[in-house]
């Protein structure tokens, strides 16, 4: 019963953060009706919860229990609100556009890992095609932000390869330690998982640490937004697009590295999510903590790094599963990643992603 009931419900969650970018950026051409609209939803949330919510949980727990539970959780939005209260008169409306848009930072990813399982689960992709997908995606990601670096001559060439270098050499030992510790307890990891489920292989745990060094760059990535953000006039609603579209390669490329090696969507899904919340934090972290952009470039550099040996793996163990599938998977990848950042920089020319902080975002 608590499967069904989880099943049913997770597409409006879902839907829910796809919704809310083309709802916020319309906010002002429909606040008239915005006090309708609320009630209307109100009364919506009412509906569900006493005609499919609690009906649910009465069958799982008895009535003090589900009591106990709703006391609680009216505690804690109460608590909730009344820190956002606090939080708005601590904090400028600078801060309060910074960490509007640093929350959106995850929404990419999170639609990015939607799309990729849409895809595979309709066209029923291989696993060699989406480990060839996830490394061109991460080789593009590795290689964006050095090249921009590179070509505006903001980080010469040798420091540059010499962060890269230290940033694959560091991902490639922990990786290593970790999965030879982990080859000690199995006999036999050559076999890719086929069943649905949660396998544990070294082979999937390889894969769960490739999307590690992709949640470093996610990290990286938002200690860079968390600079930009707070100059984003009009509460950073001109930054909802491209901060969208800069995280849906990433959320794609761990769905697709996930899903190549446990055949799950929902750990696809929840790996994407996962991912989702690395960059918001990040940039949040940077907000509270009133970071300048000193060093970012070199820890950005150094995150790239991370990524090419990892997905090095990656692509290599797709290859020995289907060489024509991989190397197609790795063409898409790349095409798709390029796509998206491209259309990235083409929508930040003309948004406060770029212009209110551009050493930290071009």
């Amino acid at each position: 019963m608590k499967v069904v009931s989880i099943l049913d419900y997770w597409p409006f969650t879902l839907l829910q953060p796809i919704v809310a970018v083309p709802a916020f950026m319309c906010a002002d051409a429909f606040s008239k009706f915005l006090p309708f609209c609320t009630g209307f939803a109100a009364g919506c949330m009412i509906w569900m919860v006493v005609a499919e919510v609690l009906p649910d949980a009465f069958k799982e727990a008895s009535h003090p229990q589900v009591a106990s539970a709703a006391i609680i959780s009216v505690a804690f939005m109460e608590a909730l609100s009344t820190a956002f209260e606090n939080f708005s008169h601590d904090y400028s409306s600078e801060d309060a556009s910074g960490f509007f848009v640093s929350l959106l930072f995850g929404l990419g990813p999170l639609l990015g890992g939607f799309i990729l399982v849409v895809f595979a689960l309709a066209f029923h992709l291989q696993h060699a095609l989406l480990m060839g997908a996830a490394s061109g995606i991460a080789f593009v990601l590795a290689a964006w932000r050095p090249l921009q670096l590179l070509v505006s001559s903001k980080m010469g060439f040798f420091p540059l390869i010499s962060l890269l270098a230290l940033g694959a050499a560091f991902v490639h030992v922990s990786s290593s330690s970790i999965l030879k510790i982990a080859g000690r307890k199995k006999a036999s990891v050559n076999n890719l998982p086929t069943v649905t489920g949660f396998p544990v292989s070294v082979h999937t745990l390889q894969s769960f640490l490739s999307c590690g060094a992709v949640a470093f760059h996610a990290l990286a990535e938002g200690l860079a937004l968390g600079v930009a953000a707070p100059k984003a006039y009009g509460l950073g609603r001109h930054m909802v697009l491209p901060v969208s579209l800069h995280g849906l390669p990433r959320g794609a490329a761990v769905a697709s590295c996930i899903f190549g090696a446990t055949d799950s969507w929902h750990s696809a899904l929840a790996a994407a999510t996962l991912i989702g919340f690395v960059g918001p934090i990040s940039a949040i972290g940077a907000i509270l903590a009133r970071i300048d952009y000193s060093g970012l470039d070199h820890v950005m550099v150094f995150a790239c790094g991370g990524l090419l040996p990892s997905f090095g793996s990656i692509i290599r163990r797709g290859l020995r599963l289907d060489t024509r599938r991989g190397g197609f998977g790795l063409a898409v990848g790349v095409g798709f990643a390029s796509l998206c950042l491209m259309c990235t920089k083409l929508v930040c020319l003309h948004t406060p992603y770029c212009n209110s902080a551009p050493e930290a975002v071009r």
